[in-house]
């Protein structure tokens, strides 16, 4: 998406903000975490516009279980003492998904469907690598980690749904969660379906109304008009970077984390490739997909090798279809709803006919 660079603020900033609140889910930057050092919960819990179905920690939080090596792409699967799959962990990223209790999230506004998952998906303090998991520490985070329902990343992502999210604040007086908008009215487009409806450009420290420095330096300012608007890849780096922990930078170039615009994270961003961008076919094998990846469209109608929209992949919905999560203009936020097109990567729908590559973070 079109915007300014943008990157981690200045230490004085950062410890006036959350500095004083105790806990890091309760601040509600719920980032990633070292192996010896399981948040806790706090007032998050719960926090989303998701129906909560299950009925406590994992039952496999205990118990033996085994490691196995799978490949594209390469990572190591736990497994239960009956087969079940407790985790997955993918080398050279961050994102693991571990089974918990079944939650429910539905958007009625937008879309009648539901999807129903046991993933819940957690951001690792570094990237993992084959033999982690032989470590004393690894082994006491992953027993905590199994019975773990603070909010994961889903839960914190729909903190934000554009059909209707509590606003959150932290001790400061800053809201760091509450519904968003895409970006201000758009006055050259007329049909509110229309994708450029309203405007992009608005990135996490524009919801946040607060300026950013990032480690090289850069310090920008947020837009007073783009107060609690995130595009869809400044949703993204709300989520993944601001509250996950994952590092931003202010480029649309190589560097550390999270580049700013939709087809510079696909390219550049951290983590693993799992479906690789080839040009203008859409991508129709979705094997390796799991929960939390990142999914890419192209979706300008000249340009069909241009990635220009980005969103999070949920996993199959109750019609068994493949859905997605991301911040759209048609919604005016982010949604998983079907507003001017369809949330699914599977099928002839427009954004299904526009996916391209897919991104393990």
């Amino acid at each position: 998406m079109h915007s300014k660079p943008v990157g981690r603020r200045s230490n004085p900033t950062r410890r006036n903000v959350l500095g004083t609140i105790a806990g890091v889910a309760a601040a509600g930057v719920v980032g990633g975490y070292a192996w010896d050092h399981l948040r806790q919960g706090g007032d998050d819990h719960g926090g989303t516009v998701a129906d909560q179905t299950g009925t406590g920690p994992s039952a496999h939080a205990t118990g033996a279980h085994t490691f196995e090596r799978l490949s594209a792409p390469a990572r190591t699967v736990v497994r239960a003492a009956d087969g079940s799959t407790l985790a997955t962990f993918t080398d050279g990223a961050r994102t693991a998904v571990l089974t918990g209790p079944t939650r429910t999230f539905s958007e009625p506004r937008t879309t009648e469907a539901k999807v129903t998952t046991d993933a819940w998906v957690r951001v690792l303090p570094h990237e993992w690598q084959r033999g982690t998991e032989k470590s004393a520490s690894f082994r006491s985070w992953f027993r905590k980690a199994l019975g773990d329902t603070s909010p994961d990343v889903f839960a914190v992502a729909f903190q934000y749904s554009s059909a209707g999210a509590p606003d959150k604040h932290n001790a400061a007086g800053v809201r760091y969660a509450g519904t968003a908008h895409f970006g201000p009215r758009n006055a050259a487009v007329n049909n509110p379906l229309d994708f450029a409806f309203h405007d992009e450009q608005s990135d996490f420290y524009d919801y946040l109304g607060l300026p950013w420095t990032f480690p090289d330096g850069t310090r920008v300012q947020p837009e007073k008009d783009r107060y609690g608007d995130a595009d869809c890849s400044g949703f993204q780096r709300l989520v993944w970077g601001y509250r996950m922990g994952i590092p931003l930078h202010n480029t649309n170039t190589k560097g550390p984390g999270l580049p700013r615009r939709a087809y510079a994270i696909a390219a550049h961003g951290p983590g693993r490739v799992v479906i690789a961008h080839t040009g203008k076919q859409q991508a129709t094998d979705l094997s390796a997909l799991q929960p939390g990846d990142l999914v890419f469209f192209a979706i300008i109608k000249d340009r069909p090798d241009f990635i220009d929209h980005c969103g999070m992949y949920m996993g199959l919905d109750d019609q068994g279809r493949h859905r997605f999560y991301s911040s759209r203009s048609a919604a005016n936020g982010p949604t998983m709803g079907d507003m001017s097109g369809h949330a699914l990567l599977d099928g002839t729908d427009f954004y299904a006919r526009g996916f391209r590559a897919a991104r393990r973070l």
